[in-house]
């Protein structure tokens, strides 16, 4: 027998027992007569000690051991001796005096020391996971990933949502990003596809009379990563039949208030604020604004045309906007740390950032282009007290927007105003479509399958597709939930009539062929009654990283690439052997 219990689970009322514990060996330290070792495992670390008094063959062969040698030790559960006890682990009142001594296999030297992560590359994390996964903190990610999973499929079996499994092999259609193909060798020439995310199968579903599904699925594009992205991530992913917006969103509150209740003990406060696309534009820069920051975007154009700085007033004259942040406490920030800031600024797409200090009257180069009552009007829309610094910056609305957007978070980590806690919110009403400049054409700025809002139906059914302002102002059913300044999930109530998505693709430019090609088969299903449907689908892994506290969502996926969509552990992508290529008809041009 390996173990009675696991190192974490020994207790008070162990004291006294004869227990057989295994383990990897964390760390050893030789007190001439004693030797401890603490042992790990899965649940925790328990103080074992080899004394010749009571084993001379265990405290002989103990002096062999190493980090991570893996053991199995018997022996007595003892109280430590006042004033030893460790009150960091839950075991730290106890140790197990070892009788029998068994190595069940040796480590190698390791290539990094597990109690040292921030000391450790990425690259040697990710190569050597399985060292890294040892670590407890490591564990108890995945742990809480577990945990997560389990609560979500109970709360929407409570709902009676059934979990239904959607093909990974499936076809490519155009969703945004690009598709990882993989060939079919008894279709020659042809392709599957890894699905993007079960969108289409789920209208399917609900077209079936399925009614509520739900689904923790893999999903999988090509495109450029980051540390909340990678190339294959897990969707929570959602649909019911006969509901509106209010129905879903009602849902997902309950659902996470019900996960974070349970998983870590936290309240959330219902229901989430809302905030429309244009106006988290306009407050916070982003339409994933951080609210555990209370400052705001706030508009300058009207002050910034009473003064005669010429920078604002081209930028106006052009179309654009003038818009300002209140820095809080930076007023005294030298020259050099402005010129970083600007820096930064100018790396989001500003061509500069203008700045006025406000520290017992205003102090900035800008300052004479403007009447002293403009800057306390200034000060006034901004916030601004005395020892902060009025940022601004004038240029596109989509320049400014970002630039400020992204400052806002930078100054609010930088200044230490960034409350601690989780701060939901969902946006809504976002635009139906955004116009592509580069494939001079409308895109649908979520999917092809959502539905314009009741009251821009019409508008969307007789707007000429040449009509770009029609076009641009229809408003799309469409909302995201954002936690922490990151979008976690995305939805909408879908398209369910045919002559609507037929217009919908003909405004977007897809040619009948291309719609039967690519979509032909859920326009088929639609025309045998459909039911007024919708869903979301939310990103596991990046509420996981919020949810621990970590700083990519690579700490909650036992086995993630990097940012080169690379798996260090086991080297893929990998080139295949040629008679694998042949057997797919296909012929590398390299």
């Amino acid at each position: 027998m390996f173990r009675d219990k696991c190192c974490g689970e020994v207790g008070e009322r162990d004291i006294g027992r004869i227990l057989t514990l295994s383990g990897w060996v964390f760390r050893r330290r030789d007190h001439g007569g004693l030797i401890f070792v603490d042992l790990r495992d899965r649940t925790g670390i328990i103080q074992v000690v080899f004394s010749p008094e009571v084993s001379p063959d265990s405290h002989e062969l103990a002096h062999t051991l190493r980090t991570e040698y893996v053991i199995t030790v018997r022996g007595e559960v003892r109280r430590r001796p006042e004033g030893t006890e460790n009150p960091d682990i839950p075991t730290g009142n106890l140790e197990l005096y070892v009788s029998e001594l068994r190595i069940l296999s040796r480590a190698a030297p390791l290539p990094f020391m597990l109690d040292e992560p921030k000391e450790v590359s990425e690259y040697l994390r990710l190569k050597f996971r399985y060292l890294d996964l040892r670590r407890p903190e490591m564990y108890r990610n995945l742990l809480m990933r577990h945990r997560v999973t389990k609560l979500v499929r109970d709360f929407m079996d409570s709902k009676g949502f059934l979990e239904i499994e959607t093909p990974m092999l499936t076809k490519s259609t155009p969703e945004g990003a690009r598709d990882y193909l993989v060939p079919s060798r008894v279709n020659p020439g042809h392709f599957y596809a890894l699905p993007q995310s079960p969108q289409l199968f789920k209208q399917i579903l609900m077209v079936a009379g399925v009614d509520r599904y739900f689904q923790i699925v893999k999903c999988f594009r090509d495109e450029d990563l980051r540390a909340d992205r990678q190339p294959e991530f897990t969707q929570i992913d959602v649909e019911m039949s006969f509901v509106d917006m209010e129905d879903v969103i009602n849902l997902v509150e309950e659902m996470l208030s019900f996960v974070f209740r349970e998983a870590l003990s936290v309240d959330l406060s219902r229901p989430f604020p809302r905030f429309t696309y244009a106006e988290a534009m306009e407050r916070f820069g982003t339409d994933k604004p951080d609210l555990r920051l209370d400052l705001e975007l706030k508009e300058m154009g009207d002050l910034a045309e009473k003064g005669s700085f010429r920078v604002f007033l081209d930028a106006i004259s052009d179309g654009g906007r003038v818009k300002g942040l209140c820095g809080k406490g930076m007023a005294g920030l030298s020259r050099r740390e402005i010129d970083l800031l600007t820096e930064e600024a100018q790396s989001y797409g500003a061509k500069g950032l203008a700045w006025i200090k406000v520290k017992g009257g205003f102090d900035s180069p800008i300052a004479k282009f403007f009447p002293t009552q403009v800057l306390e009007q200034m000060a006034e829309r901004l916030g601004a007290e005395d020892g902060d610094l009025m940022l601004f910056v004038a240029d596109s609305e989509e320049v400014v927007h970002n630039t400020l957007g992204r400052l806002r978070v930078s100054i609010g980590r930088r200044q230490g105003l960034m409350r601690d806690g989780y701060s939901f919110c969902w946006i809504l009403d976002f635009p139906l479509l955004e116009w592509d400049p580069d494939e001079g054409r409308f895109v649908a700025m979520h999917h092809p399958f959502t539905s314009p809002k009741e009251e821009d139906i019409p508008l969307l059914l007789e707007a000429d597709p040449q009509d770009r302002q029609t076009l641009a102002s229809l408003k799309a059913r469409a909302y995201d939930i954002v936690l922490n300044g990151y979008e976690i999930g995305g939805g909408s109530i879908r398209i369910h009539r045919p002559d609507i998505q037929k217009k919908l693709f003909e405004v977007l430019n897809l040619s009948h062929d291309e719609v039967e090609e690519k979509f032909g088969f859920l326009i088929e299903a639609l025309k045998y009654g459909a039911p007024p449907h919708g869903g979301i689908a939310l990103g596991l892994d990046r509420l996981l990283m919020l949810m621990v506290g970590a700083d990519s969502i690579r700490d909650v996926i036992a086995f993630p690439k990097t940012q080169k969509a690379q798996c260090l552990l086991s080297g893929a992508p990998s080139p295949v052997q040629e008679r694998q290529l042949k057997e797919l008809h296909i012929k590398l041009d390299l």
